[in-house]
């Protein structure tokens, strides 16, 4: 393989629109409202996907120093673990990835404010721990709640914030749905992993709860977030109409991926599942988002 193509497999690009559909869907609400900074809004995904990049070469570093990534897993091969790059190639490049991320929030702290730079850090410290670090959270099945706050209600409120400068109970609300669908896509990984992390003593959600009530888990966050699309509208929320059904025409999409996750075992299709899931969440968030717009 070339450089590139390493280094594009380090930066896990399935897993971006887990980074980039939370954006979306702050910006749009803020536009509901009447703002919209295109600069900011470039400013922020770019700072999300960034953090997120770091996040999976950090994970690839620390995982590969406890062992978790070992040469029977079905997923796919860890560049650290694999002996694809040096271990301190990649730690310099979870560096980089960050003070980039960094560089980007500056500006976003100058135009919004300090509460930027306190999401920012809060941001970096939850990618870098979840594997790294004396006791990772994600060794001991506290990754999905991570997830759902940062993939979730932070990432959402924080883009709110960025444009708006304020924080509703709507941008709240909003978030629910994108952070159980992003924990869901964590969720199919670990259930994919569950028989080498429970070798190698990663006790992620899915090796504490067992194969069989994982796979539950996995379509209760998929069809909940479902659910839950409508809620700040049903609430009462401010400009929000009935438009925030959108999301519903993904369902046809979710069905089938939630059957594979429940029946199959293999890595092509679990991993297949996984890629599928980042999809799902990429267009119920446009949807969402197109749905915030209409009620405009």
């Amino acid at each position: 393989m070339s450089p590139f193509h390493i280094w594009l497999m380090a930066a896990r690009p399935r897993t971006l629109p887990a980074a980039a559909a939370p954006v979306l869907v702050g910006t749009a609400y803020a536009a509901t409202l009447g703002t919209l900074k295109a600069l900011t809004f470039v400013a922020t995904l770019l700072g999300a996907l960034l953090i997120q990049i770091g996040t999976n070469l950090s994970n690839d570093y620390s995982d590969a120093r406890r062992g978790a990534d070992t040469e029977d897993r079905l997923g796919p091969v860890r560049v650290t673990a694999g002996g694809l790059v040096p271990p301190k190639q990649v730690l310099i490049a979870t560096y980089v990835a960050f003070g980039l991320a960094v560089l980007v929030g500056v500006y976003l702290i100058i135009t919004a404010g300090w509460q930027i730079l306190l999401i920012g850090v809060l941001s970096i410290l939850a990618g870098v721990l979840y594997t790294g670090g004396p006791r990772p959270y994600g060794y001991e099945g506290l990754g999905e709640v991570f997830v759902f706050l940062f993939f979730g209600l932070v990432a959402v409120t924080g883009t709110f914030f960025a444009q708006r400068e304020e924080f509703t109970w709507e941008s709240f609300v909003l978030a629910v749905p994108v952070g159980l669908l992003a924990t869901a896509i964590l969720m199919v990984n670990n259930i994919r992993d569950l028989e080498t992390d429970r070798r190698a003593g990663k006790k992620t959600l899915a090796v504490r709860l067992g194969r069989s009530r994982a796979r539950i888990g996995y379509a209760l966050l998929v069809y909940v977030a479902f659910l839950t699309a409508p809620l700040a509208w049903l609430l009462g929320g401010e400009h929000l109409t009935a438009w925030l059904l959108l999301p519903w025409l993904a369902l046809p999409l979710a069905a089938p991926i939630v059957r594979v996750v429940r029946n199959r075992v293999d890595g092509p299709s679990l991993n297949g599942a996984l890629a599928r899931s980042g999809m799902l969440q990429l267009v119920f968030c446009l949807l969402l988002s197109a749905g915030l717009l209409l009620s405009r």
